[in-house]
């Protein structure tokens, strides 16, 4: 079974301390860690992370919800 996270965050440049935060309580849980968004032209302001996570359930869930109380950030935890 593989998991991943999907992240969008819609204020890229704001919110990221804030996610880069609480990612850092779950480190132990990210395995594998991209970071996309649109340099074309633009620096854009909406990014996502793909996180592909281990370990236990229930610290996966704690992640997404912790992700998931910040304004404009939106996480949905996929299991392959």
């Amino acid at each position: 079974m593989i998991n991943v996270m999907i992240v969008k965050i819609s204020d890229r440049r704001v919110k990221s301390p804030q996610v880069q935060e609480v990612l850092s309580r779950f480190g132990c849980s990210i395995k594998l860690r991209l970071g996309l968004h649109e340099t074309e032209n633009v620096c854009s302001d909406e990014g996502i992370l793909i996180l592909q996570l281990t370990g236990d359930e229930q610290e996966m869930k704690a992640l997404e919800g912790a992700l998931n109380t910040l304004p404009e950030v939106s996480a949905q935890l996929v299991t392959i």
